[in-house]
């Protein structure tokens, strides 16, 4: 177990440590990407600012407004290579260009189509952005800057499928920004630029403002690229002679999400010939089309070693601990096992019956206290037994008392049952033989009326002490009801009484002793009945579940008190006055519902009345008697 938990541990945290370390790697990328960004934006800045404070100075006023050729053109070439711009041309206020640093000799041609133009001299405003420029324009200044922004394709990995061979354009960081004269009317446009094919000033600058130069093994641990369209142009990634891999293309992924979509990209790429964690962002023109990428990009390989090497230190000291803790748990364990043990053992003994058996135990631990538990609980579980064996012996006796009363009971109630007979008959002879008028008529009916109660009295020992099984027969407990009903009703404690039937018409048929349940309904009706002196109200109501056909009867006598609750069922027990009633019908109804595997819920509200619920079931228990 501490080997499988020590393995889980392992691999769960070089798991979520190589995620973070990549996770890292590739936070520490997209920062990066900022600042190339910012890197990129000052050389766009400082294009600016050489433009717009070279359209300031006074001497390109007075030589437009005199028209001296000569000397714009001697110092705008002066400016140009101070401030390394590849092209710096002035224009006329309507876009047409007076000098041409770069290449004098070509001049008069309209530029009023270039956007960057167009913007300045209709907004009146410096304005700059990336451009991409055609061959044409770049043969115009010159055919050693139209050969420094033709590159040839280099087959690449990955890249998508393109008909050129080669790109013949070039991408240019371009300012252009309007000339006033002294009274503030616009005489030019002044715009100048730096071509980025095969220049590698900015990417060298991203690389060593965020990389520092920093190497790994032999290689730059971070390079940077400019891309026109998926074209690299300028870039310090190197090919496997240790050439800047210009030329090469960039993989068909980033250039649906980059270039198509317009959307950065964040994730590790194949880059010319090693793997790198990557950042990628569109750089767009002056009408936000996307027409190159900017990237930065960390090699892959020196956070690949961190991660083995992580994983190898973790494993060392997992391998370690597991070692340590196996050695400790042992010695730990076989403290804790070796009472466990005991215990297990006295439980075996203790299912067995041993109850004499004690647990030995010796400090003063949990463990220690278990066992004293343990025997604490065989003391009690001991004396419980004792105290249960004697209660089932007193029970059983009591219960063979019982039935030797019952006998007896049966025995007497026999053997009275002829004498009651006879003095009935001659108690009714003599009534018939004696005059209405006879003072001796009145005790003589008093003995009748004594010697019935007896009989009644007989009558429900035989009943309550015989016992009688049940004969089974498929009965509809609807029709029982409603025969009972037809018995009573017409009798004169009913004719106050209202009787509502709700028999539900779908109850299943069920096993029974119809002549017993008829019985236990009767006396359930009849003890209502008096138990609303005459007057009230009795709801009868039959209904079934899966389970169950139940007889309810709800009155609106006077109720049962929570005293009596607990006696209704004892043979005997009656709140009736004396000579009303025997105590024997609800022992006898209770007997016989229990014959049948139901049972008699009782509740009762004192003053309200009383419910009586008979619960019979509907086929199983029934089924295992038949």
């Amino acid at each position: 177990m501490i080997v499988v938990a020590g393995l889980v541990t392992t691999i769960v945290g070089v798991h979520l440590i190589g995620d973070r370390i990549v996770k890292q790697a590739q936070e520490k990328v997209e920062l990066d990407l900022n600042s190339a960004r910012e890197v990129y934006k000052d050389k766009i800045r400082d294009v600016s600012t050489s433009i717009r404070l070279t359209a300031l100075r006074f001497f390109l006023k007075d030589a437009i407004s005199r028209n001296d050729i000569a000397k714009l053109g001697i110092e705008l070439r002066r400016i140009r290579e101070r401030e390394s711009l590849d092209i710096l041309n002035l224009t006329d206020k309507d876009g047409k260009v007076i000098v041409r640093a770069r290449n004098p000799v070509i001049y008069g041609d309209d530029q009023s189509d270039d956007e960057l133009v167009k913007e300045a001299i209709s907004k009146k405003e410096v304005v700059s952005s990336t451009k991409i420029v055609s061959r044409g324009e770049l043969l115009k200044e010159g055919k050693d800057l139209a050969k420094q922004a033709r590159i040839k394709f280099i087959p690449t990995t990955k890249a998508k499928p393109r008909p050129e061979k080669e790109e013949t354009s070039g991408m240019m960081i371009k300012t252009t920004a309007p000339v006033f004269d002294y009274n503030g009317n616009l005489i030019g446009i002044l715009y100048g630029g730096t071509l980025l094919n095969r220049n590698y000033e900015i990417v060298d600058k991203i690389k060593d403002i965020v990389y520092r130069g920093e190497t790994y093994r032999g290689k730059d641990i971070g390079t940077a690229t400019i891309f026109q369209g998926d074209l690299r142009i300028s870039t310090n990634v190197e090919r496997k002679d240790g050439t800047r891999a210009i030329g090469t293309r960039v993989s068909k992924e980033v250039n649906n999400q980059v270039l198509v979509k317009g959307k950065p990209w964040f994730d590790r790429a194949f880059v010319v010939n090693n793997w790198y964690i990557t950042a990628y962002e569109p750089i767009r023109n002056i009408k936000d089309e996307v027409i190159g990428i900017l990237y930065v990009g960390i090699l892959e390989e020196k956070f690949l070693d961190m991660k083995r090497q992580t994983m190898l230190t973790f494993l060392g000291i997992t391998f370690v601990g597991i070692v340590i803790a196996f050695a400790i748990s042992c010695l730990l364990g076989n403290s804790i096992t070796k009472p466990i043990r005991l215990l297990v053992s006295a439980s075996n003994k203790f299912a067995k019956g041993d109850l004499d058996h004690r647990v030995e135990y010796r400090n003063g631990d949990e463990i220690g206290e278990l066992g004293t538990a343990f025997n604490y609980m065989l003391d009690s579980i001991k004396e419980r037994d004792e105290r249960l064996k004697e209660y089932t012996k007193k029970e059983i006796m009591k219960s063979e008392r019982l039935a030797m009363v019952g006998q007896l009971a049966a025995g007497v109630a026999h053997e009275i049952n002829n004498p009651l007979g006879s003095i009935l008959i001659y108690s009714h002879l003599l009534i018939e033989d004696l005059e209405k008028e006879d003072p001796r008529r009145g005790n003589i009916e008093k003995i009748v009326n004594q010697a019935t109660r007896c009989k009644k009295i007989v009558k429900g020992l035989l009943d309550f002490s015989r016992q009688t099984e049940p004969e089974m027969k498929l009965s509809d407990i609807n029709t029982i009801v409603k025969e009972v009903l037809s018995l009573v009703e017409r009798q004169v404690m009913f004719h106050n009484i209202k009787v509502i039937k709700k028999l539900s018409p779908d109850l299943p048929t069920i096993l029974l002793d119809k002549n017993q349940i008829q019985q236990v309904l009767m006396n359930i009706i009849l003890n209502a009945v008096e138990a609303m002196d005459g007057q009230g109200k009795l709801t009868i109501e039959t209904f079934s579940d899966e389970e169950y056909v139940k007889t309810k009867f709800t009155d609106t006598g006077c109720g049962i008190s929570e005293e009596n609750m607990k006696k209704l069922f004892q043979p005997f027990f009656t709140t009736k006055e004396t000579g009303h009633g025997t105590g024997l019908g609800l022992s006898i109804s209770y007997g016989i519902i229990r014959k049948h595997n139901g049972k008699i819920n009782v509740s009762s509200k004192i003053g309200k009345g009383s419910t009586f619920t008979v619960v019979l079931p509907v086929r199983e228990k029934n089924d295992q008697k038949t």
